[in-house]
C-alpha cells in the first residue's frame, strides 16, 4: 500500500436574414417558426474512452475557503480545482476529494481524483506543472500519479491521517500563527493527553464525538449511514518547535468534525475540566450531547491518504 501523500462551433445559420449562430446555439426548422435550442458542448457527452483516472496530492491553506466540497455560496477548493481542470481538459471535469474538509481546515496531503487524457500518463509531472500554473496561490499540487481503472479518490482510500496543532505559548496569538493552529496560549498536561489518546485505537462508534450526520468519509452517497471508525493510530507529541503540542490520528474513515470533537474532549481532560473516565463513556454514547465543544478548525490538517499500491499505474502488474 502507498500513501498519497474545446467547444465545437456551429458556423453560419444558412437562413437569409438570420444572424450568425452562437457557438453554443443550435436550431431546428419547425413549420411556421424557428425554435432555438440551447446546446451543451459535445464534449460533455463523449465517453472518456481515451481518459484514465489520476490522483493529485494537494496542499491548501484553508483560511480563505469554506471547505473542500463545492457549495452554492462561498469559495471552495473543489470549485477552484475543477475550474482549472476545465481549462486544461477543454471540458467539464469532476474532482473528487478523499476528505471533505470543513471551513478553515488545511491540507498537506489531500487526495484528489479526476479523469484526464491518456497522453498525460507519460508526463504526469507536466500535468502537475500545468495545474500549479493555473491554480490560485493557496492551492498547490505536490505530485500527480496515473492510476488504474476503478480508482476512486474517496472510496478507494483505506486510511486517512489528520494532525491537529495547538500553540501553548503566548506568541500563538501572532497573526502569522493564529490562522494555522489553536492559539491556546496555556500549558497542557501532556501525560493526561497521552493517556486519553491510548483509549482510542480500535473500532468504536463515534456518534458521541462527532457532528452526527452519518458517515462522512469512505462511504457512497447511497450507503446506509453508520458511525463506526477503526482507529490505527492516536498520539500526542510535543511540537518540534517547542511551541505546543500536536495530535496525530489515523483511521479508515472519519465522521464530520470527529477529530475536532476528540481534541476538544482531550483538552478538557488535560485541563481537569472532566475526568479521564469520561472518554470511554463518550465512545459508547448514542449522541454528542455530553461532548465537549469541538476544537476550532484552523488547527486541523489532512496530512495523508493511504491507497492500495496496486491502484497506482506505476506499480508492477
Amino acid at each position: 500500500m502507498a500513501w498519497a501523500s474545446g467547444e465545437v462551433g456551429m458556423g453560419d445559420s444558412g437562413i437569409p436574414g438570420l444572424p450568425k449562430l452562437s457557438r453554443k446555439i443550435a436550431f431546428c426548422q419547425i413549420p411556421q417558426r424557428v425554435a432555438w435550442l440551447d446546446r451543451a458542448s459535445l464534449s460533455a457527452y463523449l465517453s472518456p474512452v481515451t481518459s484514465r483516472p489520476y490522483l493529485a496530492v494537494v496542499h491548501y491553506d484553508g483560511a480563505q475557503f469554506v471547505g473542500w466540497q463545492r457549495q452554492r455560496d462561498g469559495r471552495t477548493v473543489q470549485a477552484e480545482f475543477e475550474a482549472v481542470l476545465a481549462r486544461l481538459m477543454g471540458r467539464r471535469t469532476t474532482a473528487t476529494g478523499a476528505g471533505r474538509t470543513d471551513t478553515g481546515v488545511h491540507a498537506l496531503g489531500q487526495g484528489v481524483g479526476f479523469l484526464a487524457g491518456e497522453r498525460w500518463a507519460a508526463d504526469a509531472d507536466g500535468l502537475r506543472r500545468a495545474l500549479n500554473a493555473l491554480l490560485p496561490r493557496d492551492v498547490w499540487v505536490e505530485r500527480v500519479h496515473p492510476m488504474r481503472a476503478g480508482f476512486h479518490a474517496r472510496k478507494s482510500a483505506v486510511a486517512r491521517r489528520y494532525r491537529y496543532l495547538i500553540g501553548t505559548d503566548d506568541t500563538a496569538h501572532s497573526p502569522f500563527r493564529r490562522p494555522y493552529e489553536w492559539a491556546f496560549a496555556r500549558p497542557l498536561d501532556l501525560l493526561l493527553l497521552a493517556r486519553a489518546a491510548e483509549l482510542l485505537p480500535g473500532e468504536h462508534d463515534f456518534r458521541g464525538l462527532a457532528a452526527t450526520a452519518g458517515g462522512r468519509e469512505g462511504g457512497g452517497r447511497d450507503a446506509k449511514p453508520h458511525y463506526r471508525s477503526r482507529v490505527a493510530l492516536a498520539q500526542w507529541a510535543p511540537r518540534t518547535d517547542g511551541a505546543g503540542v500536536t495530535f496525530t490520528i489515523e483511521a479508515d474513515r472519519f465522521l464530520h468534525r470527529m477529530v475536532r470533537f476528540l481534541v476538544g474532549a482531550m483538552v478538557d481532560i488535560a485541563l481537569g475540566r472532566r475526568p479521564l473516565e469520561d472518554l470511554p463513556r463518550l465512545l459508547v454514547a448514542a449522541d454528542n450531547q455530553a461532548a465537549s465543544p469541538p476544537a476550532p478548525p484552523q488547527g486541523l490538517y489532512l496530512v495523508a491518504v493511504h491507497y492500495p499500491a496496486h491502484l497506482y499505474a506505476e506499480a508492477e502488474p
